[in-house]
């Protein structure tokens, strides 16, 4: 057996620091009625990452019903989760049940004593869970009363199904939630299709779990994302589809006229491909080595090469990588296209003729460690190219 110190965390794995710190004491008991109070997670469990909620019911100060809620990784390690959810029998001070895991079917027991020492409770006993035994000892717990437990469970998972614009939203990030029972199906109805799933978002969380429903972070290029936002509004067991956050960051982001950089109804890639990398090969003194733009993503990828100061006698190369996308500046037909410009990271290469000298590269440099760095007004000089406008975070208008 297995003896492991157990606090109280919060509800889901994210939000757990933030109510781990929480020590709220009790509300006086009503003496008309029932009231329903929260001890949220027991910390220690499973390794210390079982997200736990103990919801009891009292008359006063009698327990008369109580219900132990469980997640924890399915494996050691794991992202999967399975989760367990027992009705205890209530015996003076004495919490007792059985029930089964839901996705892996073990066999759960529960025995624990329950000891209250005015506004503090005390939990010791053992939670079986297949082979695995846990001696619970949990000290020094405070309760939640029902309306401030609900109010720390509200979470937004920042789908907006019709954003007036993509200042709040990103063009190409979506994200779709959807019932439990039809994820794998929605998720295989994407196969073959010009997108990319988020792999953090297929790791269904202790929140998803318990709402019984998962939401699926997608990446597409922004002229079709009207077409996939339709299709998955359409599918089997879809409550929500969106844009969402992306990489676009309005500090970095210009909009412009569309009429000289369209093709039809088409967005011309190709010449707006060129003008940025006219633009960025002069602010970074650097000539433009490849661009490619991602037919997944609709995201522009820029390479352009300098000489490397870090060692002039060897001839080496400074490689600048630079991310953009374009995007009409809203759902829907618009005279307006946006243009976001990541800063440019940098790495080394030995380019020159003969045998080649094989670098690795130094995050803690300031130029020559992958890491950003300064693109000398790139924006700016973008900004008159293209004859735009910038953001202004302040007044949260374009000018």
């Amino acid at each position: 057996m297995r003896a492991l110190p157990l606090l109280l965390l919060g509800f889901a794995v994210a939000s757990a620091p933030a109510l781990a710190q929480m020590k709220l004491s009790p509300k006086a008991a009503t003496s008309g009625g029932p009231e329903t109070r929260y001890f949220t997670a027991i910390d220690g469990l499973m390794d210390g990452n079982a997200d736990v909620v103990l919801k009891e019911t009292r008359q006063g100060k009698t327990v008369t019903a109580a219900v132990l809620d469980v997640c924890y990784p399915a494996e050691k390690g794991s992202d999967r989760k399975d989760r367990f959810v027992a009705n205890l029998t209530v015996s003076g001070t004495s919490l007792s049940g059985t029930t089964q895991s839901i996705a892996d079917k073990q066999p759960v027991t529960i025995k624990l004593n329950r000891k209250q020492t005015g506004d503090s409770f005390e939990f010791r006993g053992q939670i079986t869970v297949g082979q695995t035994v846990t001696e619970v000892a949990s000290t020094d717990n405070s309760d939640l009363s029902e309306k401030e437990f609900t109010d720390n469970q509200a979470t937004d998972d920042g789908i907006t199904p019709a954003p007036k614009d993509f200042t709040d939203v990103s063009p190409e990030a979506m994200g779709v939630r959807v019932k439990l029972d039809a994820a794998a199906d929605f998720l295989k109805s994407l196969k073959g299709e010009a997108v990319e799933v988020s792999t953090s978002s297929l790791a269904v969380t202790c929140d998803e779990l318990r709402s019984g429903e998962q939401t699926i972070n997608l990446t597409v290029d922004p002229e079709r994302a009207a077409a996939l936002l339709a299709k998955a509004k359409a599918a089997p067991g879809v409550t929500a589809a969106g844009w969402t956050s992306g990489v676009v960051e309005m500090d970095r982001t210009i909009r412009f006229a569309a009429a000289d950089w369209a093709s039809g109804e088409k967005i011309n890639k190709d010449k707006i491909a060129t003008a940025i990398s006219t633009v960025l090969s002069r602010t970074l003194s650097a000539k433009p080595a490849s661009a490619t733009w991602n037919a997944n993503t609709g995201k522009l990828k820029l390479i352009l090469k300098r000489p490397s100061k870090t060692y002039p006698a060897l001839g080496l190369t400074t490689n600048l990588e630079i991310t953009a996308l374009v995007s009409p500046e809203k759902p829907g037909a618009t005279d307006r296209l946006i243009l976001w410009v990541s800063s440019p990271s940098t790495s080394t290469t030995d380019d020159s003729a003969g045998p080649k000298l094989n670098l690795s590269e130094d995050t803690g440099s300031d130029e020559e460690g992958g890491e950003p760095m300064d693109d000398n007004g790139s924006i700016d000089a973008l900004l008159k190219e293209f004859k735009g406008q910038r953001w202004d975070a302040d007044k949260s208008v374009w000018h």
